[in-house]
């Protein structure tokens, strides 16, 4: 199958942070994820929709799975509420061909832990750093019309070792006030699908109105839309040329074939 022009976008979020916290509700009133679905919207012909943890089925219902090209995933204070079901059933829509944006701390989430086989841990720490992210892949879809780097002004802190594979192409560096330094932007495919991880976006911080920041998730959903839609089978299939009528003939036109 292959998608339309514009890619049918959903982007998930736990939304519990915004709830407990007056701080996060005050920044996302409506929740991160439809911040990020508000800039998303901006840009002509997306279709896009969210979904929430403590929906039915997370949000993610069969119907919605097959309707979504590209799947947007902020979680952290919940990653172990997420059904291991609806967990299996994302990852097998990333391999038979849809994409996935992981942001921030979604390192941590099941689906990307379980697509990428490693443990995604990582150091951290929650102050006043400035983050420089480095553009150090500037001719990549993902990383068009953002220049040598840009700077955030307050984040959380992530530093290295990052407990991932090494990744099919690295795309931004970060640098934080404190020293640290971070593989801040990457991608990987797995199956038929792509995948990219993008570090900025704590929940305290108004990461997610930055237009850079909302720039480059646009550029990673139009980057992971799918071309193609590729069942996970494993069928049983007629031979296109002729065979032997059976095993023993085979076998003998082996041995007399050497």
């Amino acid at each position: 199958m292959e998608h339309a022009s514009a890619p049918r976008v959903t982007v998930w979020n736990e939304y519990r942070h915004e709830k407990a916290f007056p701080a996060v509700a005050a920044l996302y009133p409506r929740g991160i994820h439809e911040a990020i679905a508000a800039a998303l919207r901006s840009a002509a012909g997306l279709e896009v929709g969210t979904a929430t943890l403590d929906e039915p089925e997370h949000g993610l219902s069969a119907a919605v799975l097959e309707s979504t090209d590209v799947l947007v995933w902020w979680g952290h204070m919940a990653h172990s509420e997420v059904s291991d079901e609806i967990v299996a059933k994302v990852r097998r829509r990333v391999l038979e061909g849809m994409g996935l944006i992981v942001l921030h701390s979604a390192h941590k989430s099941k689906i990307f832990k379980s697509l990428m086989g490693d443990t995604c841990s990582l150091r951290w720490r929650e102050a006043t750093d400035k983050e420089r992210l480095w553009n150090v892949c500037p001719s990549h879809p993902i990383s068009a019309g953002i220049g040598e780097y840009f700077e955030l002004p307050i984040e959380e802190m992530y530093g290295e070792p990052f407990g991932i594979p090494t990744p099919d192409e690295l795309i931004f560096i970060s640098w934080f006030t404190g020293g640290e330094v971070f593989r801040s932007g990457a991608t990987w495919r797995r199956g038929h699908g792509k995948i990219f991880y993008f570090r900025p976006g704590h929940e305290t911080y108004p990461t997610f109105h930055e237009p850079t920041v909302q720039r480059i998730i646009l550029n990673a959903v139009l980057w992971a839309a799918p071309s193609v839609r590729i069942p996970d089978v494993s069928p049983n299939v007629a031979p296109l040329e002729p065979l032997p009528a059976d095993r023993d003939e085979a076998s003998r036109f082996h041995v007399n074939s050497r």
